[in-house]
């Protein structure tokens, strides 16, 4: 009955709701599948059900790689800059609640810079580097998209320097039915940073750059000022001809996140992949691994443009005003359930840091000397 009802008031949404959400990848039948589950009656139940895997081991010894040093990575990797076969995609989409709602990569960084201020900086050392434009694409959200487009716009930034939009649904009640909020109005989500590849596809970016003779995608996160481009780190890529590489780095004190484990892929066979903790088996120590994703990621761009995945969409509990509702979203982390990855280990500290991110206007004030330093040694 609900999810009849959830078809229903689907279908009665208004013209420019129905159109804001085609634009930007919604799928009605997939939301109503998911909301068919929500009648179980067991919340706990059902979410182990879709989420956990039945079994997961810790990393074999010298499968998580020490960053590279230079000599061959260093050659491999400018190389690959020269031949225009890299682009740097920075994820820029939904709202920095924790930082007040507001739109994160507009959000001042260091010395009056902002986010995006440092990613356009990075990106002209870059292509200055290479002697060519480095493709920049920012994944917005439908929240972010104005505002950063405005401010790309005002800053003159360069036409290699382009957007796109990531998909966006709309929420439900914890009875799987359409989710309103008191002003009547149906309330809408961007559905996590698993968007990327398929947001990447739709707006023809990918595909372009593939046949323009592009080879290779760096992913990374707009607050994480530390995961800039690397030509070392991009040459032994290169060099290892693997699909996917994961940046990991060591633990500290209330770190909490995806980390490398062996468990089924989607074909049933052991794969090194990363996985959140709320998808490993109970009762499985995560603190045995003592490393974990940063969510940065270098790519093939070919495969990322030809692999097609069965994304997992997770229930995420919500409240909206104050009363609870259920959004799914979907991790980028789960490319590793598919491409023949490989994990290295990326120093958190000193002038190599590759993972200094910023939650919240505390930890922002906290690390800025360390972005200062950072910055400072890679930009000038």
């Amino acid at each position: 009955m609900a999810t009849y009802a959830l078809h229903e008031a689907l279908s009665k949404l208004d013209a420019p709701t129905r159109d804001r959400l085609a634009a930007h990848g919604f799928d009605a039948a997939r939301l109503t599948r998911l909301a068919a589950t929500l009648a179980e009656s067991d919340p706990e139940a059902r979410r182990d059900a879709r989420n956990r895997v039945p079994n997961a081991r810790t990393p074999e010894p010298g499968e998580i790689r020490e960053m590279p040093e230079e000599g061959p990575s260093l050659e491999a990797g400018e190389r690959a800059l020269q031949n225009g076969e890299l682009a740097f995609c920075v994820m820029a989409g939904g709202m920095a609640t924790r930082m007040g709602g507001v739109v994160k990569a507009l959000v001042t960084a260091v010395d009056d810079r902002s986010f995006l201020d440092v990613r356009l900086a990075e990106n002209a050392r870059a292509s200055a580097r290479a002697g060519r434009p480095v493709p920049l694409w920012l994944m917005t959200s439908d929240a972010t998209d104005g505002p950063i487009r405005e401010a790309l716009h005002a800053k003159g930034a360069p036409a290699h320097v382009r957007t796109f939009v990531q998909d966006l649904s709309v929420r439900l009640t914890e009875r799987g039915e359409l989710f309103v909020d008191g002003d009547g109005h149906v309330s809408t989500y961007a559905t996590g940073h698993g968007d990327l590849p398929d947001a990447l596809r739709r707006s023809g970016l990918l595909g372009e750059f593939v046949r323009s003779g592009g080879k290779y995608v760096w992913i990374t996160n707009v607050d994480n000022l530390g995961a800039t481009l690397d030509p070392v780190l991009l040459g032994a890529f290169v060099s290892a001809g693997k699909e996917l590489l994961v940046e990991v780095c060591d633990k500290v004190a209330g770190d909490r996140g995806g980390i490398p484990v062996h468990a089924p892929g989607p074909d049933g066979n052991d794969r090194l992949q990363v996985l959140e903790e709320f998808r490993l088996p109970k009762g499985f120590d995560a603190s045995q691994v003592r490393v974990f994703n940063t969510n940065t990621f270098l790519v093939r761009a070919g495969a990322l443009d030809a692999t097609r995945i069965d994304w997992t969409f997770f229930e995420v509990q919500k409240k909206v005003d104050g009363t609870p509702a259920v959004q799914f979203e979907r991790l980028l982390q789960e490319l590793t359930a598919y491409l023949d990855t490989m994990y290295v280990r990326v120093p958190r500290e000193g002038a190599r840091a590759r993972f200094l991110p910023v939650k919240d206007p505390e930890e922002l004030e906290r690390r800025r000397p360390e972005i200062r330093a950072v910055l400072a040694a890679r930009l000038t």
